[in-house]
């Protein structure tokens, strides 16, 4: 008999009403994998598209609990770890849709179990709660920069800068990718935000269409989708990433994260520095009783950050 755990799982595809919290088998590691207790977690927008159904799939297994973004510890280690031991601090990203169908445990339980290719150590400057909304959107916004070819010197356009990825891609761009110029769109009341974040110019989406902008970039990061209009702002031999729209507009092109420790290891000097920092919703976080919530303002589309859910317990 396995030991059981809270979590919340949904049973089918569909809307916020499909999800219950009850109880889930706690998993054993196997060969290369490892226990974690999760201490925070946070929401991501492919969580609540994945129980819409956007990457359906015959062999995905109901109940499944949704969640892809964890920091926590360390609890039991599977056969062939090396790197980590009972008591480690430690973040990831456990899904990795690149590897086909999504896994059934996510991150929205007390127990999660991932392998140790996807785990990194918790950067020791930083909370739960901050280590938990960092892997998936800094993975990808990273992603996109390496996909691009972004060279030191080149200008970026961001589409979205208040948002999980917007808020982190703006902070690579200055901190780690050496832009020479980063503008970046946002509503009204969280142009003083994004700009705080390092944006040279902040341009108000609801004043200002992309066809009105006459500068041109290097490089356009779309990370709301909006690739049939925003591509417009990019120069002629740009690379135009979106990552919220599938298939993106024939100008543009898709990225869809392949979470590595390995990546996230690298921005660590950066993380501890203090040049990249965690940018959690103002809400945050949310009680592990109110997820309901919590993905209800994931899915208004309104936060500002990435929405964190703690303590797990």
């Amino acid at each position: 008999m396995s030991k059981l755990q809270k979590a919340w799982f949904y049973n089918q595809y569909g809307s916020i009403d499909v999800l219950q919290f009850g109880e889930f088998p706690v998993p054993k590691p196997g060969p290369g994998q490892i226990l974690v207790k999760v201490r925070a977690a946070a929401l991501n927008p492919v969580d609540f598209k994945i129980r819409e159904g956007l990457l359906k799939s015959n062999d995905f297994l109901f109940p499944a609990v949704p969640g892809c973004d964890a920091a926590g510890v360390v609890v039991e280690v599977g056969d062939g770890v090396s790197k980590f031991k009972n008591g480690d601090e430690v973040y990831t990203d456990v899904q990795d849709f690149t590897a086909g169908t999504p896994k059934q445990l996510g991150t929205l339980a007390q127990y999660t179990l991932v392998e140790e290719h996807l785990v990194a150590a918790k950067p020791t400057n930083l909370s739960f709660e901050e280590a938990a909304s960092l892997p998936l959107a800094l993975l990808t916004a990273q992603q996109a920069f390496d996909v691009a070819k972004f060279e030191k010197g080149q200008s970026v356009f961001i589409v979205g800068g208040a948002g999980g990825v917007g808020s982190l891609a703006i902070q690579l761009a200055k901190h780690v990718y050496g832009a020479s110029r980063i503008v970046s769109t946002a509503s009204t009341g969280k142009l003083d935000f994004v700009k705080s974040l390092g944006a040279d110019l902040v341009i108000d989406y609801t004043k200002q269409s992309y066809d009105q902008i006459s500068e041109k970039f290097d490089f356009v990061y779309d990370t709301i989708g909006e690739s049939a209009k925003s591509h417009v702002v990019a120069k002629e031999e740009a690379k135009v990433i979106d990552i919220a729209t599938f298939p993106a507009h024939p100008r543009a092109e898709n990225s869809m994260v392949q979470p590595r420790a390995h990546n996230l290891e690298k921005l660590h000097p950066y993380i501890e520095s203090g040049k990249v920092k965690a940018v959690i919703d103002p809400k945050s976080p949310y009680s592990f009783s109110d997820v309901i919530e919590a993905f209800k303002h994931q899915e208004s589309g309104r936060a500002r950050g990435k929405i964190v859910i703690s303590p797990i317990e």
